[in-house]
């Protein structure tokens, strides 16, 4: 298992927009199980109000598809991690579809993402899986594409000297 000092030492997000709290298991180049758990205390419930009902407290989908792409981001770079995406290879997000939620996610519920390459040509990686809750699943990723890019050549040009 792997805990926050490892991801942290391969993703560049952090609070409150790291969505990965453990790595259970990683093949890498295959394949990769993370935890999530979902807690009230997350910030994006703090504006809830205490006649706010159970339904109220779904987990954002936006937040759910971005834990399970860090995901993704921890397998793409296994071998080769970088943190700092102001230097070295910066993973991009290209498209992504067959994305299906399939029952909201609420505190209390720890979700196990499951992503696996599907293809990977070159700079560019093709992920799919699902998120599990309890074993019953609450969303289905059929497809991610990200690219891996130079961070120098991100970067604006600098102005031309008149």
């Amino acid at each position: 298992m792997n805990g926050q000092a490892e991801i942290r030492s391969r993703l560049p997000h952090r609070f409150p927009m790291l969505l990965v709290d453990r790595v259970l298991e990683v093949e890498p180049g295959v394949r990769i199980t993370a935890l999530k758990a979902v807690t009230c205390n997350e910030p994006w419930f703090a504006g809830l109000g205490p006649d706010t009902p159970e339904e109220g407290f779904g987990y954002p989908q936006p937040l759910l598809v971005e834990s399970w792409c860090q995901t993704a981001g921890l397998l793409g770079t296994w071998e080769d991690p970088n943190p700092d995406v102001l230097t070295g290879q910066v993973m991009l997000f290209g498209s992504m579809s067959g994305v299906v939620f399939h029952r909201p996610v609420l505190p209390g519920d720890v979700l196990e993402h499951r992503v696996r390459i599907s293809r990977a040509v070159g700079d560019t990686v093709i992920f799919e899986g699902e998120s599990l809750v309890a074993g019953r699943s609450v969303l289905t990723v059929g497809s991610v594409v990200v690219a891996m890019r130079p961070a120098e050549v991100l970067r604006p040009a600098e102005p031309a000297s008149t």
